[in-house]
């Protein structure tokens, strides 16, 4: 029985710690002076005070989260997604001390993610990459120069970091001169490096990632791919699995996934990982970048496969056999469809903070809903907006749709914005449903715009609703 630490909060936290009491061990949860009663505690075993009131103090504070695993006992950590979950230092820190990382080596985590490094080491392994600099560029000159060779339009891209930020298109020398410092103070800002790279933009392009399983006895599995083209600001909205681009082309899915798997043996990987690439209209693909943790979207590979990822990442990391031993083992069943929900304006989609004040659904079977809302739960500006991960399951993608918009229709979150009726909007949206889309839909089908609709049709049903209550207290 270990006594594991999860480095995290809100809805991951909770799978976290869900995952960690079903292996048998002892789940340990933060409170912050930010949050006082946060809802993963509810499903810890201990709760440890990580004292301060913002990221800096709390989640990114290495030093006081180093004192707390030494004082507490903690034997493992579980940094889940975001904060320090791909910090290198946090690992090396850990693996020093004796502490089992759950999560890949620091050497995995530093190759990377250093853009500029892991672009190399996945040429290194035979996997194509996108056209551009092959390192960190310094001027804008030079950037023009890489440009010209390679023809507009191009991505002007941070060399650390990801979520979309630090990433700009140029469509000619103008706006490439233009975006090329903007880039590197928001690189900066962001991530602590202003590096940037340049490359080819592809256009039409899809967002094709594989999901990665390894063990630390050297043996590394993929658990196929998943398609997360619907973006906003090269932010994911929805992702599904298996990519219904690649469909039933297996050829190509067993060609991407054996790829993924080369890359991860390139840096010895030796946990859950994504390797996250971009496919042309062709079909072409080309290596975008690694993620070293668990990702967000996680769950539609868990109901494909059947694979639990969090629970066999806790496995490998302790040095146990997973819940398979081959890549015969891993295949493919039905699909899967999940919509973030977030606490956000659903047309200008910016965050939008605030307290819950009521909360419920009615789902069909085949959904799952991993969240951590509950009535009264306050959504703060300090923290991401993704308040829940609503998953449908179908044996075809139109049985995963048909669920997920019955779902989606009977959640019911008021007090706060969100994005539900935007989800709404796209999973009737023809394109969609056709499966007919690439990471351009938002700006091009622009579902934002028919929002306004729903919110009025929404706001006349809650005033119906409201007269007639009122109407039945005045007759009782």
């Amino acid at each position: 029985m270990k006594r594991i630490l999860i480095c995290n909060r809100g809805e991951i936290a909770i799978r976290v710690a869900k995952a960690v009491r079903e292996l048998g061990h002892i789940a340990v949860g933060f409170w912050t002076d930010n949050e006082l009663e946060p809802p993963h505690l509810e499903y810890c075993d201990e709760w440890v005070h990580l004292p301060g009131l913002n990221n800096s103090e709390t989640y990114l504070n290495m030093d006081s989260i180093l004192n707390l695993i030494q004082k507490n006992k903690i034997d493992a950590v579980h940094p889940g997604y975001g904060f320090l979950s791909e910090n290198t230092v946090f690992a090396k820190k850990l693996e020093d001390m004796g502490v089992i990382f759950i999560g890949p080596n620091s050497y995995a985590i530093e190759k990377m993610g250093d853009k500029a490094i892991s672009k190399q080491m996945a040429k290194d392994a035979g996997v194509p990459v996108i056209p551009g600099s092959t390192g960190e560029i310094d001027s804008a000159e030079e950037a023009k120069k890489i440009a010209k060779e390679i023809g507009y339009p191009v991505l002007l891209k941070a060399v650390a970091g990801g979520g979309g930020k630090g990433m700009r298109t140029c469509h000619g020398e103008e706006e490439l001169e233009k975006n090329f410092e903007a880039v590197r103070r928001e690189a900066l800002s962001s991530f602590g490096n202003p590096g940037v790279l340049v490359e080819k933009f592809i256009v039409n392009p899809h967002h094709i990632e594989v999901q990665i399983l390894a063990d630390n006895k050297g043996n590394i599995f993929h658990c196929y791919e998943r398609e997360c083209s619907v973006q906003r600001r090269h932010q994911k909205i929805i992702e599904e699995a298996p990519s219904p681009f690649i469909g039933a082309d297996n050829e190509l899915r067993q060609e991407i996934c054996s790829t993924a798997v080369r890359l991860a043996q390139e840096v010895q990987y030796n946990s859950a990982g994504t390797v996250e690439f971009i496919m042309g209209e062709d079909k072409s693909f080309y290596f975008l970048e690694m993620n070293t943790r668990i990702q967000v979207e996680h769950p539609i590979t868990e109901q494909i496969t059947g694979i639990d990822l969090v629970a066999n990442m806790i496995k490998a990391a302790l040095g146990e056999d997973m819940d398979f031993n081959s890549q015969d083992e891993v295949y493919i069943q039905g699909h899967a469809i999940e919509c973030r929900i977030c606490a956000e304006d659903p047309v200008t989609m910016l965050p939008a903070p605030g307290k819950v004040s009521a909360f419920d659904f009615v789902f069909p079977q085949g959904v799952r809903f991993d969240h951590c809302i509950y009535n009264g739960f306050e959504v703060k500006p300090d923290f991401d907006p993704m308040i829940g991960k609503l998953i449908a399951t179908g044996s075809k993608r139109e049985v995963a749709l048909r669920k997920v918009r019955n779902a989606i229709k009977n959640l019911y979150i008021d007090g706060i914005k969100t994005n539900i009726h935007l989800h709404e909007i796209i999973i009737e949206e023809e394109n969609f449903v056709a499966g007919s889309y690439t990471t351009n839909y938002i700006s091009e089908v622009s579902p934002q715009t028919r929002v306004e609709d729903l919110i009025l049709d929404d706001s006349l049903y809650k005033k119906a609703i409201a007269i007639e209550l009122h109407e039945m207290r005045e007759n009782i």
